[in-house]
This record gives structure tokens, C-alpha cells and sequence, in this order.
């Protein structure tokens, strides 16, 4: 099956689905999945299913990538942060919707990966920051703006970060799977309703990797480490 007919037949996929926000669907449509899945596994590029990318870490499967920005309900003129870059695909679909993208990596291999695949796409309206996620985005870079949208793609046990809840704007919201490792996770919606109040609904259980903290040392990726990101 040819690239073109792969894309149709995922995106055909997503309406059966559920999912009809035209504008989700096309930004998926003209994100190539094969683009940001490591060589070994090109055969599932376009499958409905989760793709390991190395060091551990995920590409989420296209619905719930597709499901995830649907529920944010970005619009041309918003900025969204997301929180775990990966391999960037997520990055990439959001960067069709919104007006500008901050996306945060722990692991500096799988950023710049995910930076030379937005350069190669010219996507110029994503910046990147290997960094702690839960912390957010720094002030000192961001110019102490806050967020029209969050989406974090690791799950946190119990609440989420205050961090994150402090950086969304009031009437923005935030998506966030919460649950640990291993256990039932469940995704969650938060809407900024104030600076103290927030709305809270439960969408759907899911899977992800657990949202860790800091920034692993350059000398804990072993060579087999790095080599899996590209074989």
C-alpha cells in the first residue's frame, strides 16, 4: 500500500472512530506518521497502534493523538505547551492548528531527532526545550506568558503538576493522563476556570509512560541506546 493510500485509509479510520473535527483530520492528513517512526518500523506507520522510538519511550497511537487535540479545541491564535516531545509527531500535528507550539524534551537524543524532523518539515512555528517538563516552561524564555492550551503526554500520579496548572491562562485547559505506571490510567480534562478553581472531567482510560522529572545525564544513554533511534 502506497504513503497516500496508507494516510486515507488512517484517516477513514479516525472518522469510523469518532473523530469529525475537520480540521483535527486534516492536520493528521498532512502530517506523514512515517516521517517519525524509527526505520524498523515503517510497516506500522500508519497502523492504528502504539510505535516504541527508543530510550523507552512512545509514539501514541493516531487516536489517541487525533482524540487528544480534538479535546483541546485549539484555534489559529493560541499558543500550546506541550510536555514530552517524543519523536515530535504530536508537535507536528499541533503546529497545523495553533499559532505557536513549546514543546519540552527529557531526553536530548529524541529532541533533536524531533528538531531536525520540524526543521526538514519547515515547521517554524514550534520551539523546543530539552528540560524537566513538569516544571513547565522557564520564565526566563517565555517572557512570563502563560498558555492558551497544555498537553502532556506522560501521566502523572495523583494531581498534576502545579507547575503546569500555574502557566495555563485562565479559561485555558489542559489535557493530561493520570494514573500510575502499570495501574489504570484515566485522561483528563482540566478548564482554568480561575486562578484557584478548576473544572475537571474524565474522558477515557489509556497508556502512557510515566511523566519523571529532571533531565537524565548525557552519559546514561549507552551507544545501543542511540543506535535504537535510527536503526
Amino acid at each position: 500500500m502506497t504513503p497516500d493510500a496508507s494516510i486515507i485509509r488512517l484517516i477513514i479510520g479516525l472518522r469510523q472512530a469518532g473523530i469529525t473535527n475537520t480540521d483535527v483530520l486534516s492536520a493528521m492528513e498532512r502530517t506523514p506518521r512515517d516521517f517519525f517512526i524509527p526505520p524498523h518500523f515503517q510497516d506500522h506507520a500508519y497502523e492504528d497502534q502504539a510505535v516504541p522510538i527508543g530510550l523507552g519511550q512512545t509514539i501514541s497511537q493516531p487516536y489517541i493523538v487525533a482524540y487528544m487535540t480534538d479535546k483541546l479545541q485549539i484555534e489559529k491564535t493560541h499558543t500550546v505547551l506541550e510536555i514530552g516531545t517524543g519523536s515530535g509527531y504530536q508537535a507536528a500535528v499541533l503546529a497545523q492548528l495553533a499559532r505557536r507550539v513549546y514543546t519540552i524534551e527529557r531526553h536530548k537524543p529524541l529532541l533533536e531527532l524531533a528538531e531536525q524532523r520540524f526543521n526538514e518539515l519547515k515547521l517554524r512555528n514550534i520551539t523546543t526545550l530539552a528540560g524537566d517538563g513538569m516544571k513547565g516552561w522557564p520564565a526566563t524564555q517565555q517572557g512570563g506568558q502563560s498558555f492558551d492550551r497544555i498537553i502532556v503526554t506522560a501521566s502523572c500520579e495523583g494531581e498534576p503538576p502545579v507547575a503546569l496548572l500555574a502557566q495555563l491562562k485562565i479559561g485555558g485547559m489542559m489535557i493530561i493522563p493520570v494514573g500510575a505506571q502499570g495501574q489504570t490510567q484515566n485522561l483528563k480534562l482540566y478548564k482554568k476556570e480561575s486562578e484557584e478553581v478548576f473544572g475537571v472531567q474524565n474522558l477515557l482510560p489509556v497508556r502512557f509512560v510515566p511523566l519523571l522529572p529532571d533531565v537524565p545525564r548525557n552519559n546514561s544513554y549507552t551507544q545501543e541506546d542511540l543506535e535504537e533511534l535510527t536503526a
